[in-house]
């Protein structure tokens, strides 16, 4: 018997793999290391940040719920701070979900602004998903959740694409903030009428947002968002920001259409 075959056999039985060295057992492991089992998770990890290695990480926080009723609008939270003393602090933060038919959901960079948002996503069935949070030093860190969802987010057209209203609000933004609802910061909450629609629906294109910034006047940006299809229709944002009001904010930011959007942000 082969000695590679004869590890297979005592791996698939489960005996002595702690006594393996660690180098053997990652051969043997297809999930790349995942603690939620999935064996898309190394796929995932490739398409999201390449080659670079990943560190399962209790510090990136990502919260849903454990059954999405609405696969259309299911909540995530993505909180980083954690990371705030390692590696210089979070450069960016990535989300994708394993078994989505898109699988890749924004990519943020907190610039002045803490290392957390708030959105919700269309998923189209149970799967993980993952926060893969990069540090200042380059290195890649990753939260998971697992949620349940009811699915077919992904592949049925949104409420205002069906009644056929978005037109009448696309681009309209709506942006409030909320004082002292965490310790040492102010919250952010903006929402952006536009369908997102994510090209699996039959006669109806790809079309969302692809970009969005808080910039103030002079020009310097504090936060800057690159989303994907699989986020929600007219998306509601929620970002948390120094505590000290800033003068001047605007959203500014484009669809892959080139519609652009452009709004005051009042303080």
């Amino acid at each position: 018997m082969s000695g590679s075959l004869q590890r297979r056999q005592l791996l698939g039985s489960g005996l002595l793999a702690a006594l393996l060295p660690a180098s053997l057992r990652a051969q043997d492991d297809q999930t790349g290391g995942d603690p939620l089992g999935s064996m898309q998770y190394p796929s995932l990890r490739e398409q999201t940040i390449g080659k670079a290695m990943a560190k399962f990480s209790d510090a990136v926080v990502i919260k849903g719920p454990a059954f999405a009723d609405d696969a259309m609008n299911v909540p995530l939270l993505v909180d980083a701070r954690g990371l705030d003393k390692v590696g210089g602090g979070v450069a960016r933060i990535r989300v994708a979900v394993d078994r989505n038919p898109v699988r890749q959901v924004l990519d943020f960079e907190p610039l002045r602004a803490l290392p957390m948002l708030a959105f919700r996503i269309r998923m189209e069935q149970a799967s993980p998903v993952r926060a893969f949070v990069q540090t200042k030093d380059g290195q890649w860190h990753v939260g998971s959740t697992w949620v349940q969802a009811a699915g077919g987010g992904c592949t049925v057209p949104g409420l205002t694409r069906a009644d056929g209203s978005w037109s009448k609000t696309l681009g309209q933004v709506q942006a409030r903030f909320f004082n002292n609802v965490l310790e040492g910061s102010r919250r952010l909450r903006v929402r952006v009428m536009h369908p997102m629609d994510t090209g699996l629906v039959a006669g109806i294109p790809a079309f969302y947002i692809e970009d969005l910034q808080l910039v103030d006047g002079a020009g310097q940006a504090w936060w800057k968002l690159t989303l994907h299809e699989p986020v929600s229709e007219n998306p509601l944002i929620t970002f948390e920001l120094p505590p000290q009001a800033v003068p001047g904010l605007r959203l500014v930011g484009r669809d892959n259409n080139g519609n652009r959007i452009d709004a005051e942000v009042g303080a």
